[in-house]
């Protein structure tokens, strides 16, 4: 970093905390928001100290040898380090471990200590039902930096405003604008003293340098959503659909290549194919040089409606190696009323195509909803048929009721636990809006995906 520090600068932690959940994958996850709020706070001139309670590169685990590593997979992806801890009262009825995922609490406490006045410490957060890592990660804050205000954002603190306001933190902020934390910090009477001047555009680039270990960069080449899923709080916590310059993409994706040798690139877009001539196209032409050397995955998945012939090929040149589709249903009628995101036929035309582009059936994966309030079983079968007969991958995503979306006063009119007081109920694995003979058919539906999975794998069918 170039430029003048007048004096030395206040130091602000900015804590990414522990995911406490029955189950957890690193499927290309990092903390994009507070990544992007660590360069912001950097170039404003703060001395910025990053805990990452799931990294699972810090070197400190090295000289841990009753720490197993934990298993990591093709382009990046893996396990998370794990303990396990007792259940949550409220969900003593799910017979399932629930685990602590990432840093042990005492390397956590160290991290937090390495700082020795810290000015402010900021904690995101995500999933509504993680709250508990949020809260243990304040907690432990607070004791480790009595005297330190705490300030707390991210989807969490977003979605559950009132809720979250028994985190402990002196501040919970719903804004997702770096910008509103510099004024946060104003009134708690924190001022960078002095403004790092630098014009180059990585510096405003998500801090992923910042990380013990890069296996992968997650790329938002736009934020928001055109559309309006009624189960989706997109809309809610990004009202605005944006798109940046592909030129501006283009800079990102080859800084982190050339200058740190990463070949995988996960789109975090919630509408990345949305006027592809003018944005995705351009992108990927952009980057014909490097075909080969990198590879792109789709983890939120890619709008049907956007697969062309043209486009299937473009993808396949560039290096697009994981491909995930928004179907959700095979049922029309639950997108003309839900989404509106697939027409009848649409779905195979769009396999078609990635087929004759080149794509292998393992390569392709089709995201299907389960657990929708009034949704049936037989809905779900038949849904994995469809993705069957295509011959591609199906992904079974349980449907998780979430505050300010459009499905939410129907999810708590049909689930059997209160949604609205406890967020632990919003998980996913209680399938919380499906009855006791729905859920009893979920072991039958998750035997159909991996029998399908299997018969698919290393593109069996073409």
């Amino acid at each position: 970093m170039t430029g003048n520090d007048l004096c030395s600068s206040p130091d602000i932690i900015l804590v990414n905390p522990w995911i406490y959940d029955f189950a957890a994958f690193d499927l290309w996850a990092k903390p994009l928001g507070l990544l992007y709020i660590a360069s912001y706070l950097r170039q404003a001139g703060f001395g910025v100290h990053l805990v990452d309670c799931l990294d699972i590169h810090h070197p400190k685990l090295k000289t841990r040898p009753s720490i197993p590593a934990p298993v990591r997979r093709r382009f990046g992806t893996g396990k998370f380090l794990r303990q396990r801890i007792p259940v949550p009262q409220v969900l003593t009825g799910i017979k399932r471990s629930y685990y602590r995922y990432g840093m042990p609490v005492d390397l956590y406490r160290e991290e937090l200590a390495a700082v020795k006045e810290p000015a402010a410490i900021v904690v995101t957060s995500l999933m509504t039902y993680w709250y508990p890592g949020v809260y243990e990660a304040i907690r432990m804050a607070r004791e480790v930096h009595p005297d330190v205000p705490v300030i707390m954002g991210g989807i969490y603190a977003s979605l559950c405003r009132e809720h979250a306001g028994n985190a402990g933190a002196d501040v919970v902020t719903a804004s997702r604008d770096p910008e509103s934390l510099l004024m946060i910090l104003k009134d708690q009477g924190i001022f960078a003293s002095g403004v790092r001047v630098e014009s180059a555009p990585h510096c405003f680039y998500p801090a992923f340098d910042m990380l013990h270990g890069i296996d992968y960069i997650c790329i938002a080449s736009s934020v928001g959503c055109p559309f309006r899923c009624q189960y989706c709080a997109s809309h809610f916590l990004r009202p605005q659909f944006i798109q940046r310059k592909p030129e501006e993409v283009t800079g990102e994706i080859l800084y982190w290549h050339k200058k740190f040798g990463i070949r995988d690139f996960a789109f975090y877009d919630d509408a990345l194919l949305i006027s592809s001539e003018t944005h995705i196209v351009h992108i990927l032409q952009s980057l014909e040089k490097y075909w080969g050397s990198i590879r792109f995955h789709t983890p939120n998945a890619v709008h049907i409606k956007g697969i062309s012939r043209k486009l299937a090929n473009l993808m396949y040149r560039a290096g697009f190696k994981t491909i995930r589709l928004g179907l959700e249903s095979y049922d029309i009628s639950f997108h003309n009323v839900l989404d509106k995101k697939v027409a009848e036929g649409e779905f195979e035309q769009a396999v078609r195509y990635l087929f004759e582009a080149g794509f292998k059936g393992s390569e392709i994966g089709a995201y299907i909803l389960m657990g929708l309030p009034g949704q049936s079983v037989d809905s779900v079968v038949e849904t994995v048929r469809l993705v069957d007969r295509a011959g591609v991958f199906p992904y079974l995503a349980e449907y998780s009721p979430l505050p300010h979306t459009e499905l939410w006063d129907t999810a708590v009119k049909k689930s059997g636990y209160d949604l609205v007081s406890e967020p632990l109920f919003h998980n996913n694995t209680l399938v919380p809006c499906w009855d006791d003979s729905q859920k009893k058919e979920i072991p039958r539906l998750k035997s159909m995906v991996l029998d399908v999975r299997k018969r698919h794998a290393y593109g069996a069918v073409q």
